[in-house]
């Protein structure tokens, strides 16, 4: 099973029609994408349905003699058999960020009997990062090897891949998933389908090399760090220094790298891009796709609320938590007990589970106080303002991409950081994906775009590793109030 993901020619999106005639075209050409995209969207979901009636049993009840302590995998090895790898030494040993601290063979598989492989060797990597207050901390991912040659100039290049968040539990992180053929299921709603499948074969495909992060906190053991800005982008950048690092690979120590990432994982590149110049100077860094960024989470809430993605305000909660412990107490009396309970479940359980349990809810009953006063008060004010990007200038170029009408991440929080990175001088290509809004309560048009605009992104990387010149366009940002928007 492999999903497919078609090339289109770009079209601007501030593209006005010359003609009737014309305008009649550029409807039709849209309309072509959008059913183009629709129909791929469709195959990833009937992938994971298909997937899905394949390991469900026909039961859920826990099989007789099964351990408490070592739940289920359904179609792989159960949970318990991961905890040596991904369990950090204590201490850490002697290093500095990107060291590699232990790896091994993994299995990557493109469904979960393994039918259909990626064409690259996978190996699961720990090594060291550096947590949100500059201590070491031991973070998992895979590096894949791929098996066909650069086609390209120069030695062959390395992508950083943020992924999208598959949940906060330690069965949710990507270097699992990538070795179960990217769907986990543990009984009854512990399931996940790792949607990014498609993009990670076609890089590889490409000659790309690829390093793909668990980011702090999930895979190894220890607190998560979900969308917190300096954890995230130190995972990322690590995980670039650790792939260099490794043994036996086609990869130079001077070899480009580049970023990419969609919403989670595009806030988690942006903020890498930003911090890589000060951060991890020797790593050359050609170029930062950045899709869908949560820009500026104080726009978030109005969002979420009420739609199918409402639980990624309990995952923020719970990184909040782990990433300021001297906020917690505060941040915990204002929960009422279902509030706890839904940070709580959030904590442990993986996107698509936690979605089917919380999908339009309302945040208010979670909480005993006013929920957007407490938002604009201390001290979540400080904590969601320290994680918006645009503070630090990226060295390299940056492209934004993101759907006008996007019903998670909102569209003038990532204009508005194309404006600040400008400001400060950085190359900036931004992107307005102007796909109509479409079932915009259960996130298609967040979802959508990725697989609309994946293709375009990659080439864009592609142009980046050959030397092609950039199209910046800060000097044609769209205003922040479209023409119907």
């Amino acid at each position: 099973m492999q999903i497919l993901i078609r090339r289109y020619p770009p079209v601007e999106a501030e593209h006005r029609p010359r003609t009737r005639r014309h305008a009649k075209h550029v409807l039709q050409e849209r309309n072509k994408r959008s059913l183009a995209a629709v129909a791929i969207f469709t195959r990833v979901l009937m992938s994971c349905a298909v997937a899905m009636t394949l390991a469900v049993p026909v039961t859920s009840a826990p099989a007789a003699g099964a351990d408490p302590d070592c739940p289920p995998n359904i179609g792989y090895q159960p949970e318990c058999a991961y905890r040596p790898f991904y369990t950090p030494p204590t201490p850490l040993p002697d290093g500095v960020a990107g060291d590699i601290i232990r790896t091994e063979p993994s299995r990557i598989a493109l469904d979960p009997a393994g039918h259909g492989n990626y064409s690259g060797t996978g190996t699961r990597i720990m090594y060291r990062s550096t947590d949100g207050r500059g201590q070491p901390v031991a973070v998992s991912g895979t590096y894949i090897e791929p098996d066909r040659p650069w086609a390209g100039s120069g030695p062959r290049p390395l992508i950083a891949f943020a992924p999208f968040h598959q949940g906060l539990g330690d069965q949710c992180a990507v270097s699992r998933l990538l070795s179960e053929g990217s769907f986990h299921y543990g009984g009854f709603l512990d399931f996940v389908f790792y949607f990014e499948a498609g993009f990670v074969a076609t890089m590889l495909d490409r000659g790309f090399a690829l390093v793909i992060t668990d980011y702090q906190g999930t895979g190894t053991y220890g607190p998560p760090t979900a969308g917190i800005r300096v954890p995230t982008a130190t995972a990322v950048l690590d995980s670039a220094r650790a792939a260099k690092r490794l043994p036996g690979t086609s990869l130079t120590a001077d070899g480009p790298v580049a970023l990419w990432g969609y919403g989670p994982g595009g806030t988690a590149a942006g903020a890498a891009a930003e911090m890589a110049p000060s951060y991890a100077p020797e790593l050359d860094v050609v170029g930062a796709w950045i899709g869908a960024p949560m820009a500026d989470p104080s726009l978030s809430l109005d969002y979420a609320d009420g739609s199918a993605m409402v639980a990624t305000v309990g995952y923020a909660l719970n990184s909040f938590v782990a990433a300021f412990p001297e906020a917690a107490p505060s941040l915990r009396q204002a929960l009422t007990p279902r509030g706890l309970d839904f940070v709580n479940k959030t904590r442990y359980e993986c996107a698509d589970e936690v979605i089917l349990k919380f999908q339009f809810r309302h945040l208010q009953p979670y909480f005993n106080q006013d929920i957007r006063q407490m938002f604009t008060a201390e001290p979540v004010r400080s904590m969601l303002a320290a994680q918006k990007l645009g503070t630090l200038k990226p060295s390299a170029p940056v492209n934004i991409d993101i759907n006008r009408f996007d019903p998670l991440n909102p569209w003038v929080g990532a204009r508005q950081l194309a404006s600040d990175w400008c400001s400060q001088g950085a190359d900036v290509e931004f992107w307005t994906n102007q796909q109509p809004p479409f079932l915009n309560k259960v996130g298609v048009n967040h979802l959508l775009t990725y697989f609309v605009d994946g293709e375009r992104g990659m080439q864009w990387i592609a142009d980046r590793f050959n030397g092609v010149p950039t199209t910046p366009n800060c000097d044609r940002l769209p205003p922040f109030e479209l023409p119907g928007g």
